[in-house]
């Protein structure tokens, strides 16, 4: 399940997303998890299906790799109409965002991905779409330009972003259904694991799968790719079959432990630990001094440290968790004073 990466994702690797689309489901029984989500999802569906009308325009928030552009696909194809997809750095000028809108069809899905990025001057010719229907283009020049409305069909505009709080308001107001992705439950995530590895002929062991469930950080995108990762260590190294034995030597080389942290995840956490006593250190800093850029600490490392327990953000700064210290190797300080728990 993707959302749109670049090389400054570390999940990312070239060439990695072959079976990437064979994966992500179609219909939205086949949606595993996010079930709340989910149920008033289907309602909202069949209600704008059964009046032939668009369905209210959606905004998806949540962390990277949830499943976000997966389920705008999944509303399309519920809905059965057509669906556009792009992403808001790809909406450069104002013609752009108006060659797409010409061209979608009544009732289509029109996705933008990471739309906190979009251009204010996109974002204000957006608004008239979104609530009239209508793009307002201006002819000429000078005194003699005048602005005219071009109507456009009426459509859904899904919205994506990791990062809701850079949203403007009077964009964010404009849509009418609002769904928050949570991180994903171990149970969820060996569903997805037994779905994954039908689709790609994968035989895996249950207690594999349950700890490839546990070593992906709470994400579907994170738990296909070791499980293509397991199916090669298994197709090489073994005799076919995903076992626990395969597993562990697998996450192994990869070193991704117990926890689903990989090696970034723990420079991180011993920088705090190591270069700054524990913290707090400021954002800007710690992406320095992993080499890392601050947008991925923030988007990518930073939100599943802190669900799992290993980060808190203090208003002085970030700070590692006694957790963190002794899942580390390193000898909390005896004295307890400001050291999370």
């Amino acid at each position: 399940m993707d959302e749109g990466r670049g090389t400054t994702d570390p999940a990312w690797v070239p060439g990695d997303d072959s079976d990437e689309p064979r994966l992500r489901p179609q219909a939205l029984a086949d949606f595993l998890g996010q079930e709340r989500l989910k149920e008033n999802l289907a309602v909202f569906v069949r209600a704008a299906r059964e009046r032939s009308e668009a369905l209210d325009h959606v905004f998806l928030m949540g962390p990277p790799g949830l499943g976000k552009t997966t389920l705008a696909g999944v509303i399309a194809h519920e809905l059965g109409v057509d669906f556009k997809a792009t992403s808001a750095p790809a909406l450069d000028k104002p013609k752009d965002l108006a060659g797409i809108l010409s061209t979608v069809t009544e009732r289509s899905v029109f996705f933008i991905d990471e739309i906190h990025r979009l251009k204010p001057v996109i974002e204000e010719m957006l608004y008239t779409a979104m609530e009239d229907f209508e793009l307002d283009w201006i002819i000429g020049q000078g005194a003699s330009a005048r602005t005219i409305r071009i109507p456009v069909p009426p459509f859904t505009l899904i919205g994506a972003t990791t990062k809701a709080g850079m949203v403007s308001s009077p964009l964010s107001s404009r849509f009418g259904i609002n769904l928050r992705f949570g991180f994903y439950g171990t149970e969820e995530l060996v569903a997805i694991v037994r779905r994954s590895s039908r689709i790609l002929g994968a035989e895996v062991d249950p207690d594999a799968a349950e700890r490839l469930a546990a070593s992906s950080r709470g994400t579907p995108r994170v738990v296909n790719r070791l499980l293509r990762r397991m199916r090669d260590y298994a197709q090489v190294l073994g005799d076919g079959r995903v076992t626990l034995a395969v597993v562990e030597e697998g996450l192994a080389r990869l070193e991704v432990d117990a926890y689903g942290l990989e090696r970034h995840d723990r420079d991180v956490l011993e920088a705090v630990i190591g270069k700054y006593s524990g913290g707090p250190v400021g954002a800007e800093t710690l992406a320095i001094s992993v080499g890392e850029s601050i947008e991925t600490l923030e988007d990518y490392v930073e939100p599943y440290l802190i669900q799992a327990g290993f980060l808190q953000r203090t208003p002085r700064g970030r700070v590692a968790t006694r957790l963190a210290w002794t899942h580390l190797g390193f000898k909390p300080p005896e004295t307890p004073g400001g050291l999370p728990f």
